[in-house]
């Protein structure tokens, strides 16, 4: 019972750091969250227009296309920062790599009639 007690008053360590959230990788994952957010919204407006896409979707397409490669380059960028936090880092560059591949899918399927 005693050695129970123990376990539960275990001291609590703290971790103190210098560490920050890059700027440049908040600034990919807000990037790739735009561009995924886009292309979800004009995937969503083609289907409901019975796949007729307006001028203005492939607009949006295209500007989101640009967001995701400006969203990788910021990721790389501050993935090689030294002595920060990475998680925003990773998570900009896969978002961003998901809306360009979601972008490259919609083109094929556009060419090649899937």
């Amino acid at each position: 019972m005693e050695s129970n007690n123990k376990e539960v008053k275990k001291k609590k360590h703290y971790i103190f750091t210098d560490k920050k959230n890059p700027p440049r990788a908040i600034m990919s994952t807000v990037l790739g969250v735009i561009s995924i957010a886009a292309i979800v919204i004009v995937i969503v407006l083609t289907f409901q227009a019975d796949g007729v896409a307006k001028r203005q979707y492939g607009t949006s397409v295209l500007l989101a296309l640009i967001f995701s490669m400006v969203g990788v380059v910021l990721g790389v960028l501050s993935k090689m920062e030294k002595e920060m936090f990475y998680f925003f880092s990773y998570l900009g560059i896969v978002l961003n790599l998901l809306a360009i591949g979601a972008i490259s899918f919609i083109l094929y399927a556009g060419a090649y009639g899937l």
